[in-house]
């Protein structure tokens, strides 16, 4: 037999009928350097495919050829080919080439290549059935939608394989392509590994559901249930490299944690609605914040679990069904240990099922004490009456509490951050888990305590510590490193960051000077009104929708063609996409901008009712957004001034502030971008926006060069585009346009030569870039 098939690959070739076999050998004779590998590869099939097949095979062949896949791809298909001929299995091998050829379509030849070499690693782990064909629709999918990441995965399948099911390789590349959003250098970070998102999913519990993997269903299922979107965010690990374990409130956001350990499948899936729509029953039903005061941590923790059970009541009154949803994770039972933790957990239950039976007197006084309540339920007040009575009993009967160990219970009830204010000892959103109160006291105790050893480590005397003067120039509040052009190297800590405290002027002078540009404030109002809250976005290969996907379509026909399992997502629909930005204004006070112009205001007074028009517009917007100025005298000092933080209200305070800028000193554009991108890199935002207000190019004293300092601000923009942050110049006159130009970019460098004209353009230039 196995002289056979040789014979009749020779006799098709020498045949004058026109078929792919004999055009591919054809081909080949005038191909050299393939000749070689394309005989040993034929001969191979021949001694295990008949005529028809090997036709099939030259036909496939060729579609790579005539896609200009290159020479390296199709010897990529015919290694792929000989290790597969074994199985006598021409299929896998055709749907193998069609797969290559339409990634070749869309993201070009080396990726083709990289995942014809991959195959081996794929068919390993999945055989020849319909989970490598999976396999294969995965890889055309990501060469769509990310064409940039197809090779770096093919390169990397050894270790994204190694959950080791195709339904993990699916989650994963959907991860991925939801995590970064459209961000190309996070798709990028994501498929190559180094993004520690994906190397967790890697490495998590095998059937896992991962946050991002069930993200858009959450989304639709909140919305559903409440009529309102909800933010919905990932929780990191923290710098112990710890999962999250409950998920958290940070104003009108929920952040979840990326993986519930343990919970697999279905379960998980259940788990996540169940925390989503309990947290945004707080954000829908909840009545503000409560303020911490002299509260005791039990105190607070009975406090959230009251106001849990409130919220919960309210929203099961409204949708009676989320009983259902919730009472599976209710298990605490009676118990002979007396610990604050196990007796919450037991009234947690106690005030959510009236079936549970527990006779201890605590529980039983706290359910008396919340019926009592119920005829005022709609009001959170008696959350905060009720919780500081059971706490001051619990601190009676001497029960074990530490709050370093306690977790909220049940598992999808969030962790309580979201319900208190904590003035300015606030921590930022997702830093504490647990308990709140853990993280106001007991790590402001613990830095101190660190604080005071460094100081007695490093202090050259012996003896008592001696008071040091405040240093005039600001405190040091970061040290960033500065690019030295000249020799190509980067020098870390270079430059010092201080915070100087603003001085404070009448806010009515910025007030006077909005009612003198009533003209701009109507326009810029108008520009207001006419902005979209939300637009929509089309959403390809859905289960379900409005309209049919022909893409999806025909490749679930190709699928039934070839014999393989279709994919069911057929279907179109569209989703509102909400606004997601914060921004960050950065104003150039140095020296320059106390010049004159012909109007007799100065430079200065221009960007300050430029701001000003623009921050009043932005607060009625919603957008969270910061305000700061900057001037440096020398590399050590860089002086950075707060107009209005992220998590304040623009108000006269900061009209206050905004009046009092002075001008002087120089302009460090380095610096003062990197600490702009540290600042804005802490808000939880989609998109993240920075844009500087400058009269001119970098200069300081102790630099002789200013292209190093251009050159310095221009590493420190393409770092802030690498962090995905958006980096805008816009420059007041002609002097500093080269420079501006050669640090953000042409297309992102905004020129006013008459600085008159600052005020109304600024604001246009914020609406066209938020409405990207």
């Amino acid at each position: 037999m196995s002289a056979a098939k040789p014979s009749a690959s020779f006799q098709v070739v020498a045949s004058t009928e026109d078929s792919a076999t004999r055009r591919l050998h054809l081909l080949m004779r005038q191909r050299e350097v393939l000749r070689p590998l394309f005989r040993a590869t034929w001969d191979e099939l021949s001694h295990h495919f008949d005529t028809s097949e090997l036709e099939a095979w030259a036909t496939a062949v060729l579609a790579l050829a005539n896609v200009n896949a290159g020479p390296a791809c199709i010897i990529a298909y015919w290694a792929a080919s000989r290790n597969a001929a074994g199985r006598e299995e021409i299929a896998p091998l055709l749907a193998a080439a069609q797969a290559a050829a339409d990634i070749c379509r869309h993201a070009g030849a080396r990726p083709a290549t990289a995942t014809l070499k991959a195959l081996p690693i794929a068919s390993r782990a999945f055989g020849l059935g319909p989970a490598l064909a999976r396999w294969w629709r995965v890889m055309e999918l990501l060469s769509r939608q990310a064409p940039e990441a197809v090779e770096l995965t093919a390169a990397r399948m050894h270790a994204i394989l190694a959950p080791g099911t195709i339904d993990a390789f699916e989650n994963f590349v959907t991860a991925g392509l939801r995590a970064a959003s459209g961000d190309k250098a996070r798709r990028i970070a994501f498929f190559s590994l180094e993004d520690e998102l994906s190397r967790r999913l890697i490495a998590r519990d095998l059937g896992s559901v991962a946050f991002p993997e069930i993200e858009v269903e959450l989304k639709a299922f909140i919305t559903a249930l409440w009529g309102r979107a909800p933010l919905l965010r990932g929780l990191p690990t923290d710098n112990n490299q710890t999962a999250r374990r409950r998920a958290s409130i940070a104003g009108p956001v929920i952040r979840l944690p990326e993986v519930y350990r343990g919970v697999q499948g279905e379960a998980a899936r259940t788990l996540f609605r169940a925390a989503a729509a309990h947290a945004q029953a707080h954000l829908v039903l909840g009545q503000g914040l409560f303020p911490v005061g002299t509260l005791k941590p039990l105190q607070i923790a009975l406090v959230n679990l009251i106001e849990d059970a409130r919220i919960e009541t309210l929203a099961m009154r409204q949708f009676p069904g989320l009983r259902r949803l919730w009472s599976p994770y209710h298990v605490a039972t009676p118990s002979g240990v007396v610990a604050a933790p196990t007796l919450l957990a037991r009234l947690a239950r106690a005030l959510f099922d009236p079936a549970y039976a527990d006779d201890d007197a605590f529980l039983a006084k706290g359910r008396a004490m919340f019926a009592a309540a119920m005829p005022g339920i709609g009001e959170a007040a008696i959350s905060r009456e009720i919780g500081m009575l059971l706490g001051n009993d619990l601190g009676q009967m001497r029960v074990q509490f530490n709050v370093k160990t306690y977790v909220v219970e049940p598992v999808y009830r969030d962790d309580g951050l979201g319900l208190w204010d904590f003035g300015e000892n606030a921590p930022s959103s997702g830093e504490v888990i647990e308990l709140p109160i853990e993280a106001v006291r007991i790590e402001r105790q613990e830095a101190k305590r660190g604080e005071q050893l460094e100081a007695t480590e490093q202090s050259p005397a012996v003896g008592k510590a001696r008071p040091v003067a405040p240093d005039p120039r600001g405190v040091v509040i970061a040290k960033y490193p500065e690019w030295d052009s000249a020799h190509g190297l980067e020098r870390p800590e270079w430059t010092t960051v201080r915070e100087v405290a603003p001085r404070l002027a009448e806010p009515r002078l910025i007030e006077e000077a909005l009612d003198r540009a009533e003209v701009l404030r109507n326009r810029i109002g108008r520009l207001v009104r006419s902005v979209r809250i939300g637009r929509k976005i089309r959403l390809n290969r859905q289960r379900e929708g409005h309209d049919l996907d022909v893409d999806a379509m025909l490749d679930a026909g190709i699928a039934l063609r070839t014999g393989q399992q279709p994919d069911p997502r057929v279907f179109r629909s569209s989703t509102s996409v909400h606004r997601d930005l914060s921004a960050l204004l950065l104003i150039d006070v140095s020296e320059s901008t106390r010049d004159r112009l012909t109007s007799g205001a100065t430079i200065l007074d221009v960007e300050r009712l430029a701001v000003s028009v623009l921050a009043e517009a932005m607060g009625k917007l919603g957008d969270p957004f910061c305000l700061l100025a900057f001037a440096s005298d020398g590399r050590e000092d860089v002086r950075m001034t707060s107009i209005k933080a992220f998590n304040e209200p623009y108000g006269r305070p900061c009209m206050a502030r905004l009046a009092g800028l002075e001008s002087g000193l120089s302009t460090r554009l380095g610096a003062a971008l990197r600490h702009a991108g540290h600042a804005i890199g802490a808000t939880i935002s989609g998109r993240k926006l920075v844009i500087v207000l400058t009269d001119g190019e970098p200069s300081d004293v102790d630099v002789a060069d200013p292209i190093a300092l251009v050159e310095d601000a221009r590493r420190a923009a393409v770092g802030l585009h690498a962090a995905g942050i958006d980096a805008y110049g816009v420059v007041l006159g002609e002097a500093g346009s080269p420079a501006a130009t050669r640090i953000f970019g042409r297309g992102k460098t905004m020129m006013v030569h008459r600085v008159e004209d600052l005020p109304g353009r600024l604001s246009e230039l914020y609406f066209r870039l938020a409405r990207h």
